[in-house]
């Protein structure tokens, strides 16, 4: 029977998981939480009913999130900072055949465009810290570090034409901002400086104008079309429409 409730999505039909968050920034402290993130793939039989199956799932477990595989890539094609992050956590805590093909697609959702799916987050999460500011006279300190951390990323992205999100050498500047160890305007200052060299870097990046869409969708495709065709009794019509090549064509 087809999985009715969203949590057996999930449970049943993860192909990706990692643990994000400061874990795997190389951020992380006894204190810290464990973000859990994931991205499943519905039955392709769920579509054809009027109730569509979710495009995301919070839980089941504490500080877990997952995304429907097409939901997931069209926020990794417009370079969703966090979606991105996803596909390159060190930290990987299951992956299936399609999460292997998936994690082979990290270099078609990367681009040029990511200067500004970046700068729109950083300038967000800038306001926020500025809006702290005036009302407390400080910011949230984590959220700066967390900033800093963004910021940097995505200079070296733009310069290399790879993400990486460990922080490694930085580890130990970042946290003593996130203690509040280090003066508010020589924080603001390195943000402003590394925008900058984000900005300087785009024009010499060597990543492509635009992601590679149409790779993207092949791979959507197929997968729900083997999705299709799995044995299912209840859809034993439809079926016989995906074999004879009826469904998918235009």
């Amino acid at each position: 029977m087809l999985p009715e409730h969203a949590e057996d999505l999930v449970r049943d039909h993860t192909v990706y998981a990692c643990v994000m968050g400061s874990r795997a920034f190389g951020l992380a402290t006894g204190a810290s939480d464990t973000d859990r993130r994931g991205v499943f793939l519905a039955p392709t039989a769920l579509f054809w009913r009027f109730q569509k199956p979710p495009t995301h799932v919070e839980g089941p477990g504490e500080e877990q999130f997952s995304w429907e595989l097409e939901r997931f890539c069209e926020l990794a094609l417009r370079g969703n900072p966090n979606i991105l992050e996803c596909l390159h956590s060190p930290l990987v805590e299951r992956v299936d055949d399609t999460g292997r093909e998936l994690l082979s697609l990290r270099g078609a959702f990367l681009s040029r465009q990511v200067y500004g799916s970046f700068s729109r987050y950083a300038l967000g999460q800038r306001r926020k810290l500025d809006a702290d500011v005036r009302t407390t006279g400080a910011p949230r300190w984590k959220h700066a570090m967390h900033l800093l951390r963004l910021l940097i990323s995505a200079r070296d992205l733009l310069r290399t034409g790879e993400l990486r999100i460990e922080v490694g050498e930085e580890r130990a500047a970042l946290l003593a901002v996130k203690r509040g160890e280090v003066p508010w305007a020589e924080v603001e200052a390195r943000m402003v400086r590394l925008a900058a060299q984000a900005e300087e870097a785009l024009h010499r990046t060597p990543l492509p104008p635009e992601p590679d869409h149409a790779r993207v969708a092949d791979f959507l495709f197929r997968v729900r079309r083997a999705s299709a065709l799995q044995p299912d009794p209840y859809h034993e019509v439809v079926q016989g429409v995906v074999r004879g090549g009826r469904v998918g064509q235009g």
